[in-house]
């Protein structure tokens, strides 16, 4: 007899992650996140000892995915539109992770300006500070109001109510982006 497959946290994180992709977030429990790991329940309720804390280790996992993706900007591209059209494009191609991150109510900051002084956004930052030549809190105040911009659109899409138009999504948010940087240079505070 060969002997069984060790299932560990990650994985379990790992299947959690695939759950919401295929189904929605709202489908976390131990027999689907056991289903798609081929194993009895019992691993999931040993490394998990509630269903609301895999979700939230999910959540955890599908952020840095999500920060993964937005900072993978091609070669040669303006760093912050290469950023915005990546973030709507993660609501194009992984919609039911999107609405995990922003539409279920597992984030752990409270607010905008919360997330914004979050430790995870801190390379979206420095990228759009470097490319705007622009100082911390000028750039903090631009990326506020491009993030808006670019979660309004990915929020409509994700839920199947705009198509998506690449080239008309990159023209708008490099007008927002453009009319939030000379804001930010016409504004006294430093």
């Amino acid at each position: 007899m060969p002997p069984k497959k060790r299932v560990t946290a990650e994985m379990i994180v790992e299947a959690a992650v695939e759950v919401v992709r295929q189904s929605g977030f709202e489908n976390i429990n131990a027999r689907t996140v056991s289903a798609q790991l081929h194993c009895s329940t019992q691993p999931v309720m040993y490394h998990f000892s509630t269903i609301d804390s895999l979700k939230r280790a999910a959540y955890r996992r599908a952020d840095c995915l999500h920060s993964e993706y937005m900072m993978n900007t091609q070669p040669g591209q303006d760093p912050i539109l290469g950023i915005g059209l990546n973030y709507v494009r993660f609501a194009v191609e992984e919609p039911q992770l999107f609405r995990f991150l922003f539409q279920s109510g597992y984030a752990e900051e409270n607010s905008l300006l919360e997330m914004v002084d979050s430790e995870e956004l801190v390379p979206v930052l420095e990228a759009m500070r470097e490319g705007a030549g622009l100082s911390p809190r000028k750039t903090r105040n631009v990326f506020i109001t491009v993030a808006l911009f670019a979660h309004g659109y990915a929020s409509i899409i994700a839920n199947n109510h705009l198509e998506y138009d690449e080239k008309l999504i990159a023209e708008h948010l490099e007008r927002t982006w453009n009319g939030a940087v000379l804001a930010a240079e016409s504004s006294a505070d430093g």
